[in-house]
């Protein structure tokens, strides 16, 4: 192996934690949210109002995050926000009451929002500096950290309910995956080069172009997309497609399988055909599959129709990332935080349709979703395949030590 691949495949590897650290983080404290409730003496509605609190943090503060981005740069930024989520898992194993822990969970979805932006900018910088497309596959390891988080989270509650243990062993997995990662992270001038200098120089939020508008709806709908599948394909399958109590669940299981392979595999077809075109006839898979399920009906057409949405849509998230990292932090910043919202949003609007109407056609509106990102694929000017960039500035090379 060659030593410029050894060099990649060190910056994957590294960039890849931070992607790991994101799902981790996630996933660990919300599979003790019942232990949380319990702690709390918490309602439903209390509990409801705590994930929603961490969403609003993240989705709101792609401001801040565009200011940071430039004046710290996605590397630092990065390692920093990978870090706070780590002292804010401290802080909820010892929140003395609701409204700290709310305040603690606001702050958890700004870092969140810090660090989303941060590592899709450091995956868009390694595509960059070595000329590879590895953004899907980067994306794929977010879902492994939940995973293991899921697995870690089974293990300890065997033998103690204490968060403070559980939370104290994940906070420092997280914090060595951090030290480890960062001497190999990229350097951020691939990314910020694209960003005039006049730019760059300012310190305050600058209004988005009617490009990073285009990637913003693009992503917003696309997590529509992908948010309502989650929340309601069982509920489809039970109360509409009819299927059994254990066929149910399948809906979620078969996009996500779908979604994961899909994004293993997605980078090699970005490199061969483009995110353009990866996007715009994965999208539209997406939503002709889906349509043609509903229209169809049945548990088998329904499940082959959400696996086309797992299929069609996994790569829409990682290439939008891409190109609007290539417009600089504050598209980035921007498009991130419009995907949030889409997630937030995209689920309650697919139930008041379905409330005002039926679920079937509340799914019809997932479907229209997808083909919507289809049309707004034809509107952004896609990244060409990345050529290898060899810094010449020796402080590059300094800073990466």
């Amino acid at each position: 192996m060659s030593p410029v691949s050894d060099d990649f495949r060190r910056s994957q590897v590294a960039t890849g934690a931070l992607f790991f650290v994101l799902g981790f983080q996630y996933a660990t404290w919300v599979s003790r949210v019942p232990a949380l409730k319990a702690r709390l003496d918490l309602g439903e509605a209390q509990i409801g109002l705590l994930l929603m609190t961490c969403g609003i943090g993240a989705a709101v503060s792609f401001p801040l995050v565009a200011v940071l981005m430039r004046r710290f740069g996605s590397r630092l930024l990065s390692v920093l926000s990978s870090l706070a989520l780590g002292v804010i898992l401290l802080a909820l194993s010892v929140v003395p009451d609701y409204p700290v822990t709310l305040l603690v969970l606001f702050l958890d979805g700004v870092a969140v929002g810090c660090l989303n932006v941060a590592m899709n900018a450091q995956g868009a910088a390694l595509e960059a500096r070595f000329g590879r497309t590895t953004m899907s596959r980067l994306h794929a390891t977010f879902s492994a950290g939940s995973l293991l988080a899921a697995l870690l989270a089974s293990g300890v509650t065997s033998f103690t309910g204490t968060l403070a243990v559980h939370f104290g062993l994940a906070a420092a997995l997280l914090a060595v995956l951090v030290v480890a990662a960062r001497p190999a992270l990229p350097v951020d001038l691939p990314v910020e080069a694209a960003e005039p200098a006049e730019k760059r120089q300012r310190r305050g939020f600058v209004l988005p172009t009617v490009a990073t508008l285009w990637m913003g709806l693009a992503m917003v709908f696309g997590t529509v997309t992908e948010g309502a599948m989650n929340d309601w394909s069982a509920l489809y399958l039970k109360d509409y497609v009819h299927a059994g109590t254990g066929l149910a669940p399948m809906g979620i299981a078969v996009v996500s399988v779908m979604m994961v392979c899909a994004r293993i595999f997605a980078d090699g077809w970005r490199t061969r055909f483009g995110d353009g075109r990866i996007v715009r006839t994965g999208s539209l898979l997406a939503g002709l599959g889906l349509a043609l399920a509903l229209t169809v009906g049945g548990v088998v057409p329904t499940l082959l129709g959400f696996a086309c949405v797992g299929l069609g849509v996994a790569a829409v998230t990682p290439c939008v990332y891409v190109a609007a990292a290539r417009q600089g932090a504050d598209a980035l910043s921007l498009v991130a935080a419009m995907g949030t919202t889409g997630l937030l949003a995209g689920p309650a609007v697919i139930g008041f349709i379905a409330g005002a109407t039926s679920l079937l056609w509340g799914m019809a509106a997932v479907a229209a979703s997808a083909a919507v990102v289809s049309l707004c694929a034809t509107r952004i000017r896609w990244p060409g395949r990345p050529t290898p960039s060899a810094p010449a500035d020796p402080r590059l090379a300094a800073d990466a030590t």
